[in-house]
């Protein structure tokens, strides 16, 4: 890899959503049909059905990668993202607010389908049921990449929920050839173990063969490599790539880098009130350790203590500055 500095240090690639966070019971997600805890995905006319019950709801730009994008920039890092939406107001709202923290956001709006939602239902134990449109944001293809951005970023990062469409199979490869012929480094979200059973072939050939930095939680990471015991799990993610973070909720985290594997212990939280965009936020943590060249204990530390942030209030977006909470490096 290159030691020339790069203008921004992550680029993300992933879904451009616009996240709507309402508080609810247990009686609603019963009225709705909803099960509780998990994702289901939707189309424009169940959207449409629900939205009465999100009145008074946070309304914030999302998506995944994101997510760790603005993570990244209350890190004090240097962001850009790449994702669709659509030239509708949720679109526009999308475009605003991730440019009002400070990422870079190129892409045009698109013709066709809508911006993308994700209503998110959260109970009072902090459990997320969340509802997903994806509309516009599954289009993205081997042309949304800006080979600028890529060629320009010390770390292209890749969402797994992007993975679904062949277009994007394609786009993520594009992007980490790219990225490795200018000399930078390529990291993978594997997002979700329901998206990995769907693809898991791709996502190991992806993982092998294109990947430097993997990001998995425990769930994950055994559904990829078809095992039960996490410990081997982290063996084979470490002999894959060269630098594997993986979570394991309160138990903290595993940092693999070579032949070091290091235990990350998670950082306390007065009360857990929302757990949406934990593992997007440890992402941002550590992607933001590595592009300083931090070691692996310091870049899950940080991890989870952006983490540990977003778990405390409700959204998936810091709302203190993270660059207040580190600690000395």
């Amino acid at each position: 890899m290159t030691d020339a500095p790069a203008p921004f240090d992550v680029v993300g690639l992933g879904n451009a959503i616009v996240d709507v966070v309402v508080r609810t019971d247990d009686s609603t997600l019963g009225a709705l049909g909803l099960t509780k805890g998990a994702t289901t995905l939707i189309d424009a006319d169940r959207a449409a059905a629900v939205c009465p019950y999100m009145e008074g709801g946070i309304e914030m730009s999302g998506g995944s990668a994101a997510n760790t994008i603005a993570g990244l920039a209350s890190l004090g890092g240097r962001g850009a993202f790449l994702g669709k939406v659509g030239g509708d107001e949720l679109g526009r709202a999308f475009r605003d607010d991730i440019t009002a923290i400070g990422v870079e956001y190129r892409s045009p709006p698109a013709a066709g389908p809508e911006t993308a939602r994700c209503l998110v239902f959260v109970t009072p134990d902090a459990e997320r049921t969340m509802l997903t449109f994806l509309g516009v944001s599954t289009a993205f293809g081997p042309d949304d990449v800006d080979s600028g951005l890529i060629e320009n970023a010390a770390i292209t990062y890749l969402e797994g929920y992007l993975f679904d469409e062949e277009r994007a199979k394609a786009a993520f490869v594009k992007a980490a050839e790219l990225a490795h012929a200018a000399g930078r480094r390529v990291a993978l979200s594997l997002s979700d173990p329901f998206c990995v059973e769907r693809h898991r072939a791709a996502f190991r050939h992806l993982v092998h063969g294109h990947v430097d930095i993997l990001f998995a939680n425990e769930a994950e990471i055994t559904t990829l490599y078809e095992v039960e015991d996490f410990d081997e799990a982290c063996r084979r993610a470490a002999a894959d790539c060269p630098f594997a973070a993986l979570t394991r909720g309160a138990a903290g985290s595993v940092v693999a880098a070579g032949d070091a594997v290091v235990p990350v212990g998670a950082a306390p939280v007065g009360q857990v009130v929302d757990t949406t965009g934990a593992g997007d936020l440890y992402a941002a943590g550590v992607l933001f350790g590595l592009t300083r060249g931090y070691e692996p204990e310091l870049c899950g530390r940080i991890g989870a203590i952006a983490a540990a942030e977003v778990v405390s209030h409700y959204g998936a977006r810091p709302q203190t500055r993270l660059a207040d909470l580190l600690p000395a490096a």
